[in-house]
């Protein structure tokens, strides 16, 4: 492959620690090592309330940010209707302008209402308050003064620098999986991320509904990125490689048995192939995610799956 053909790969950042031994050394080695190794990128995720032991991403962002210099940081994804979005427009531009124009913001409706009386969330209009807050930090990103009047917030000669590095503001890319979700993102967005918790075959199915609805928009797919979570365990005993995902899989998710229906996992040859799948269903760049052995993985993936990675299929899966 030439480089111009070759798969993009960002890896999952240390985040969670079932151990509940925060290792801020860990992830401040991962982090130079990966950007050392020509990775695309450094993702974190969302937890802010269960028993994980999970840093929150927006803090872990800005410590990436300040120990790494050129590889591209993103968040995957932030609950959106979870956080005020004039705080939030502050954080991602404050983020943004810190580490050189190098965030992806990742955006989501989420998928616990449970948890929106404790966070602030709203109790009804979800999809309006999401889109409204979207309109809230674009604004407040791209204009001097803002003046906007929605259905839950009103903002009057509002201003707010610095602007984020990026002009004219950090991409979007939006998460989701439910069908009006996916259309959403190809009207909305600047690009879609597959969740880690799909299968394959789903991601399959979403990226065709998006190539759809991308085409009623008008939008060209070539500047939409979609791109995939995948959680991988490089390991030749197989069982051992299930056992160590199912055990995270219980902490992080509470859902252990999710880890063998939606993970990559075993020998050399099966971790190519299964991600190879996902690439020809569609996906123009990975998210790489070991949960486990984190230097580890973060070496063997880089040396020897991505050279065997076929190029991204820029016209989505066949």
């Amino acid at each position: 492959m030439t480089d111009t053909d070759t798969l993009p790969c960002g890896i999952a950042a240390p985040q969670i620690f079932p151990d509940g031994c925060v290792d801020t050394a860990l992830i401040r080695s991962y982090a130079a090592r990966a950007e050392e190794l020509g990775y695309h990128s450094l993702w974190v995720q969302e937890q802010i309330v269960g028993a994980s032991v999970s840093l929150e991403p927006v803090a872990l962002l800005s410590y990436l940010a300040g120990v790494t210099d050129t590889i591209g940081l993103g968040a995957a994804v932030l609950i959106l209707t979870t956080r005020n979005p004039v705080h939030l427009a502050k954080q991602v531009a404050s983020l943004d302008r810190m580490s050189g124009g190098r965030l992806i913001l990742g955006a989501a409706l989420g998928g616990q209402p449970g948890l929106y009386d404790l966070l602030d969330g709203p109790p009804d209009r979800r999809v309006r308050h999401f889109t409204e807050a979207l309109d809230v930090m674009r604004a407040l990103w791209t204009q001097d003064r803002v003046d906007f009047e929605g259905g839950f917030w009103k903002l009057e000669g509002a201003s707010m620098a610095p602007k984020p590095a990026r002009k004219p503001h950090p991409p979007i890319w939006f998460g989701g999986r439910h069908p009006d979700a996916l259309r959403r993102a190809a009207r909305l967005a600047d690009g879609w991320i597959g969740a880690g918790s799909t299968t394959t075959q789903q991601f399959r199915e979403h990226v065709g509904i998006i190539r759809a609805a991308l085409d009623d928009e008008n939008r060209d797919p070539a500047g939409f990125p979609i791109s995939k979570r995948v959680y991988v365990a490089l390991d030749d005993d197989e069982a051992r490689a299930e056992d160590r995902l199912t055990e995270w899989f219980g902490h992080h998710y509470g859902r252990p048995a999710m880890a063998s229906k939606v993970s990559i996992w075993g020998g050399l040859d099966r971790c190519v192939e299964g991600l190879a799948e996902v690439v020809n269903a569609g996906a123009q760049m990975l998210m790489l995610n070991p949960v486990f052995d984190h230097l580890e993985h973060l070496e063997a993936l880089r040396q020897d799956v991505m050279p065997r990675l076929p190029a991204p299929c820029r016209a989505g899966p066949s």
